[in-house]
């Protein structure tokens, strides 16, 4: 198969989307080449059958929100370089696959179906619109990870694992068990507030807890993360710190006993997987991973009780139980949502028989 890939970025130090590079890689083993349009290009090391064409995002500094006319004319510059490159490169692909950007189907869905290029689009937002519907229609599937996807009731929708590679992703040592770990954007829809909120109930219970809060904020939303951490500055035994590469993770949930998302249900945080492949007991309010993870560390986001309750149900754990259900959480990824596992019904998609 000679594919084409469409997605947001390609950058191992993007402390969101670094993981990608890992899927190109596994993807790459199963294709006679693989051509790969990106908004953005940082660093990778990717095989020799994979070439990266970046629409120049790297090349623009971020622009104030109120120069409209100047983001405008960017946009347009990215549309007709993405023309461009599927122009291009129409002979080097016979199948493609877009990931999360519903955007890059909407813009060359006609031309690949024209030229019978067989598409899958990967979305796993909660939210979706008239647009999402117009991009489903174009793919022949759309796969998803979560229940609660907006696209998950399409005709053509297919769930998929959420691929974690779970020979880089994987217990090594042991924590302290009174640490938590507070990964991800520091954006409100993440619920740092409500996670801190329960670590002062804890605290003033008297538990000796100790938590690091690891992420930056989109661009654009700094004043949450300068308020949240102004309003817990005095917060004991909590520490705040910049993203990390996706790369730099494994030694960060090795490092902490118990993982904390706060996310709603809708997506299937990735790190949420990353966490139980290295062994960490996670506290979510996911309900994507009810099927793995205890109905105590399962907690409501809008109770800060809730959540609460949840961070003391993973503390009192003893040191059997928490390697007895770490170890049942990591054999829940590696059987259901590894790496390798997603490449293979990937690939079985692109049968027109599927």
């Amino acid at each position: 198969m000679k594919l084409l890939i469409c997605a947001q970025a390609v950058d191992l130090n993007d402390p969101v989307l670094g993981f990608f590079h890992s899927w190109i890689t596994e993807i790459s083993k199963r294709c006679e080449s693989v051509h790969v349009i990106c908004l953005k290009e940082g660093r990778h090391a990717l095989p020799a059958n994979v070439s990266v064409h970046s629409l120049g995002k790297e090349h623009v500094y971020r622009i104030p929100y109120t120069i409209y006319r100047i983001r405008f004319v960017q946009r347009i510059r990215y549309v007709f370089r993405f023309w461009s490159y599927i122009w291009k490169l129409r002979g080097e692909y016979d199948s493609v696959l877009v990931h999360m950007n519903q955007e890059y189907v909407l813009l060359g869905g006609k031309f690949w179906w024209l030229l019978g290029k067989r598409i899958i689009l990967w979305r796993n937002h909660k939210m979706g619109s008239l647009w999402t519907h117009i991009a489903g229609l174009f793919a022949h599937k759309v796969c998803y990870t979560s229940p609660s996807a907006y696209v998950s009731s399409f005709r053509n929708a297919v769930k998929m694992p959420i691929g974690i590679d779970t020979d880089f992703f994987k217990p090594k040592g042991t924590a302290d068990p009174r640490s938590l770990l507070f990964l991800g954007r520091l954006d409100a829809v993440k619920n740092p507030d409500v996670f801190l909120r329960a670590m002062d109930i804890l605290r003033r219970d008297g538990n000796a807890a100790h938590a690091d809060v690891y992420g930056d904020p989109t661009p654009g939303r700094e004043d949450f993360a300068r308020k949240l951490k102004a309003d817990f500055a005095s917060l004991k035994r909590v520490s705040f710190h910049a993203a990390v590469r996706n790369s730099d993770t494994p030694a960060l949930y090795n490092a902490h006993a118990i993982y904390v998302n706060l996310t709603p249900s809708g997506s299937f945080d990735k790190t949420i997987g990353e966490a139980m492949a290295c062994g960490s007991v996670v506290v979510v309010a996911n309900d994507a991973v009810r099927d793995a993870v205890p109905p105590a560390f399962l907690v409501d986001v809008q109770s800060v009780e809730s959540v609460a309750a949840g961070l003391r149900a993973a503390l009192a754990l003893s040191d059997g139980k928490r390697k007895e259900l770490a170890s049942q959480m990591r054999e829940y990824v590696v059987q259901e949502h590894s790496l390798a596992l997603l490449a293979s019904r990937l690939f079985a998609l692109y049968n027109p028989a599927a």
